[in-house]
């Protein structure tokens, strides 16, 4: 009768197990999609949304000795992006500009040779086009500057850790904030290629981002003079 039971259980056992293990994944995967309806889309401030002019410069950190000219590249790639899209003037200095655009590329390495000083985004003029338009500028007014800006100076080399990634960093701007780019960012998007063109990735999600802010923007005042009415019909 033991042996019995014994070779009952035996046969029993994988069956257990797999029912142990379909439970255990049933639970896991409750929790993932417990998870994801949690999750909030992030919508930026009315201040970004009500902007119109941006200015893009170099984030500080030297350039690529590899590439010295990246940095610049991708600047004026992400210019043209925003030009094409039109929802922002590209501006020239922080001074007229509602918003600092700080973009960096990526060196795809966790460490890299690096040149620091110089005339690092540093630069007369600009002439860009797209597709239907020409931008010409002179460069006015004081320059965004970073408290540990590395542009200017005697040229040296060094190395940056991190960075594989490109980055494009939104801040706020005007003329009575000096260094915008040492606050928080208000938006900010890294990702290998984010800034290479033709697509311009960095500046197609922003422009989503913000396309969905202003949605979510007019739904909310859309609530708001539903409650009025309702208090006051």
């Amino acid at each position: 009768m033991k042996k019995l039971c014994r070779r009952s259980i035996a046969k029993l056992a994988p069956i257990f197990a797999a029912i142990t293990i379909a439970v255990s994944l049933l639970a896991i995967s409750v929790q993932v999609a417990s998870a994801k309806k949690k999750e909030k889309k992030t919508y930026l401030p009315d201040l970004v949304l009500k902007a119109e002019s941006a200015v893009v410069v170099i984030l500080p950190g030297g350039e690529a000795l590899d590439d010295p000219f990246g940095n610049q590249k991708a600047k004026e790639e992400v210019e043209k992006a925003l030009t094409k899209w039109g929802k922002y003037r590209v501006a020239l200095d922080n001074i007229t500009a509602d918003l600092v655009i700080g973009v960096r590329k990526g060196t795809g390495k966790a460490a890299s040779p690096t040149i620091n000083g110089g005339p690092v985004d540093q630069h007369t003029g600009t002439v860009e086009t797209t597709d239907n338009s020409v931008r010409i500028g002179v460069q006015r007014g004081k320059p965004v500057e970073s408290q540990d800006d590395s542009s200017g100076g005697p040229v040296h080399t060094g190395v940056q850790a991190g960075g594989q990634e490109d980055v494009f960093k939104v801040f706020e701007s005007g003329p009575y904030i000096p260094n915008p780019v040492d606050r928080p960012s208000l938006w900010t998007y890294t990702a290998k290629d984010g800034l290479k063109p033709p697509r311009v990735a960095a500046v197609e999600e922003f422009r989503k981002v913000v396309e969905d802010s202003e949605k979510a923007a007019v739904q909310r005042q859309q609530q708001k003079q539903q409650k009025a009415q309702a208090k006051n019909p």
